[in-house]
């Protein structure tokens, strides 16, 4: 009878579980369980997590469709939370150039090549707090060698993932077998979140002090509206890295005099540019002052072969205002000349640098703390 009443106690355990919430030791499990239904969108939203993988990309008629058959097989058989994010890249439109018109205006641009407008869909796999994540690392190098059936071209005759014939082309020729075993996403790497503000993601962003000393420079680097600049020319100013020095110098608003001289040239720079028709800024900070030049939305783009291309706009202010190569005198060699403009040299090789802002993140943890 015990055995019979024990028997009648786990069929109704069985019948009643699906009900019930959900037992202790589903914490357990390996993986997490992810929502995975057709007719959702899963569109990426600011409330995914600041860092992603994107994992494919998709362009063309039929772009959209297999970007969420991706999305759905990678929630169904990898248990991974995806999402699709659209991006519409339109080079016909006119851009900001780096000149002024006689109007004071930015001089208008258009792009010489690819004039054409599209939609592309990106399948983001994410909710990561920051790139030191271990679980980043670890869900990046398996989704790596995985191989979705939507991205199976053995079996689908058509594919809309962009590249996709280069880089499986690469994999076979590529004589290490790790890359040659990659699946179609074996050039998956770690992203941020489109949508949220590049500001959030200042590593630590600029301290109150900083801040302070550039609020009301006219032409200051952070009115700048771009996420990169060129870096065209530098001045040291404090060199310190005495704790006490640095602390007296917050406290005091008392800079030194090599920190002053820097930014007077700078700013001298700065204003001598603008004059020319030229987008300057400066930039002031506790150990230098700088001078750049542009406002970018990107400092280049990855070609088909995996590699990344300079912006050319950015490689042109570069070569624009870098060193001349000139015969030293009284010698055979070559050296290089920095350009000078009023008695201002500047870099003999300018930088692409992102332009500095306030993070977002570090504010919201400050007040976290307070």
């Amino acid at each position: 009878m015990k055995l019979l009443a024990l028997r009648r106690s786990l069929i109704l355990l069985l019948i009643t579980a699906p009900a019930m919430a959900a037992p202790p030791w589903t914490s357990l499990i390996p993986f997490k369980r992810v929502d995975t239904d057709p007719s959702k969108s899963y569109r990426l939203t600011e409330d995914q997590g600041p860092w992603h993988i994107l994992a494919a990309s998709f362009a063309g008629p039929g772009a959209e469709k297999q970007a969420h058959d991706l999305v759905l097989e990678l929630r169904r058989e990898s248990h991974l939370p995806a999402y699709i994010h659209k991006q519409t890249y339109d080079y016909t439109e006119t851009l900001d150039g780096l000149t002024l018109n006689k109007y004071g205006q930015r001089a208008k641009m258009k792009y010489a090549n690819n004039a054409e407008r599209y939609d592309s869909f990106a399948v983001l796999i994410g909710n990561y707090e920051s790139t030191t994540d271990p679980q980043l690392e670890k869900t990046l190098n398996k989704v790596k060698y995985l191989r979705p059936q939507v991205l199976d071209i053995s079996q689908n005759k058509r594919s809309t993932q962009r590249f996709v014939g280069w880089r499986a082309f690469q994999r076979r020729m590529n004589g290490d077998p790790m890359k040659r075993d990659k699946g179609p996403m074996g050039s998956a790497f770690a992203t941020r979140n489109p949508l949220l503000p590049e500001e959030y993601f200042a590593p630590d962003g600029l301290d109150d002090f900083v801040i302070g000393m550039n609020k009301h420079v006219e032409y200051g680097l952070l009115k700048n509206p771009g996420a990169f600049t060129v870096r065209v020319a530098t001045f040291k100013g404090n060199e310190t890295t005495n704790a006490r020095e640095i602390e007296a110098i917050e406290r005091d608003g008392k800079i030194t005099n090599k920190l002053e001289l820097a930014a007077d040239r700078a700013h001298r720079l700065t204003v001598a540019l603008r004059e020319q028709g030229i987008e300057a800024y400066e930039f002031h900070d506790r150990y230098e002052s700088i001078v750049t030049v542009g406002s970018f939305a990107t400092d280049g783009e990855e070609l088909e072969t995996g590699q990344v291309e300079i912006n050319p706009a950015i490689h042109q202010v570069m070569q624009q205002f870098g060193a001349t190569k000139q015969r030293l005198p009284g010698q055979q060699g070559i050296g290089l000349q920095p350009r000078r403009l009023n008695g201002v040299n500047f870099d003999v090789q300018p930088l692409p640098m992102p332009v500095p802002r306030r993070s977002i993140g570090m504010d919201y943890a400050k007040k976290l703390f307070q």
